[in-house]
């Protein structure tokens, strides 16, 4: 009996876990903790599941298989200087386009900042009224305006500033003219957001201070606003990136930007593989100006409205 006794081993001790190990545990059930409310969750994460991680995975699938294995797709964009100029002039009219609306947006923003609560209404349904018409719409009321025998050239030429209609249409500074148009308002409102939360106080302590009115709104006022010049900036470019609609209509083969060398090629000829190669290469490419852009700035506090 004796021998049988020592022959079994004491039992084991666990150790208990340290505090940092609770306080992790505590931070992993608390992320993935999932209550009544969660299930509200479910339907949009299914139908964004469905209809928008499916497909992109579905894109870049075949983009790696159509018509053969492999990164052929990939080699025929830059192989072929049509289509390296496709992207270039991609980028170059997005960045016109961003620069451009910032310089309009940014003294509109600040001016609804100084007007009477009236006016800032007014100026504010100004600025809402692309979102509540059509892209498509106001495309071809462009086309009227901006044609050899539209308004503009009309005046124009009544008024004797112009002998025979200047081409607006088919050109880059139709196709600037249009996107500008639509992008205005999604650089307007987070400018005009961030110098809202700007204490006018601040620019009355620098005056008071010795600095003159135009120093005061350089080195107070606009650095307090960079949050929202980002965000807007942010929205505007990479927006522009894939503009199609205006671009399209506005502009002519020289202007030709990646949206619209994606639909000629799925369309008309029929190259969904390269199509989706050219898809992704936009895709990857936006991701990755967020990720710069977080390096520098908070996109999740300017995109999101976090403090």
């Amino acid at each position: 009996m004796t021998a049988q006794l020592s022959e079994v081993s004491p039992p084991q001790v666990t150790p208990a876990p340290s505090p940092a190990e609770v306080k992790e545990k505590r931070q992993w059930r608390k992320a993935f903790a999932f209550d009544g409310w969660g299930a509200l969750a479910l339907p949009l994460l299914v139908f964004l599941g469905l209809l928008f991680v499916v497909p992109i995975v579905a894109l870049i699938a075949k983009s790696f298989t159509d018509p053969t294995v492999g990164f052929e797709n990939y080699r025929a964009i830059f192989a072929d200087s049509v289509y390296v100029r496709v992207l270039i002039n991609t980028f170059v009219v997005a960045l016109t386009v961003t620069v451009v609306t910032l310089a309009l947006g940014y003294p509109y923003a600040y001016v609804m900042t100084l007007v009477s609560p009236k006016w800032r209404a007014l100026m504010m349904v100004v600025i809402l009224i692309p979102f509540w018409t059509s892209i498509l719409v106001r495309s071809f009321a462009l086309i009227v305006l901006l044609r050899d025998t539209g308004v503009l050239n009309t005046i124009a030429m009544n008024a004797g500033i112009l002998d025979e209609p200047m081409p607006i249409l088919r050109t880059l500074p139709g196709v600037i003219f249009g996107m500008v148009q639509i992008a205005l308002p999604f650089m307007v409102l987070p400018i005009y957001a961030s110098m809202r939360s700007i204490d006018p106080r601040l620019s009355l302590a620098a005056q008071a201070l010795g600095d003159r009115p135009s120093g005061a709104f350089w080195r107070v006022f606009v650095p307090l606003s960079a949050s929202g010049v980002a965000a807007g900036t942010l929205l505007t470019f990479v927006q522009a990136l894939g503009y199609y609609i205006t671009p399209a209509l506005l502009g002519g083969p020289k202007n030709m930007m990646i949206g619209e060398l994606i639909v000629q090629q799925v369309s008309t000829v029929l190259r969904f593989g390269f199509a989706s190669a050219l898809a992704v290469l936009l895709l990857v490419t936006t991701f990755a100006l967020l990720a710069i852009a977080s390096r520098i700035v908070d996109v999740e506090r300017i995109l999101m409205g976090r403090s």
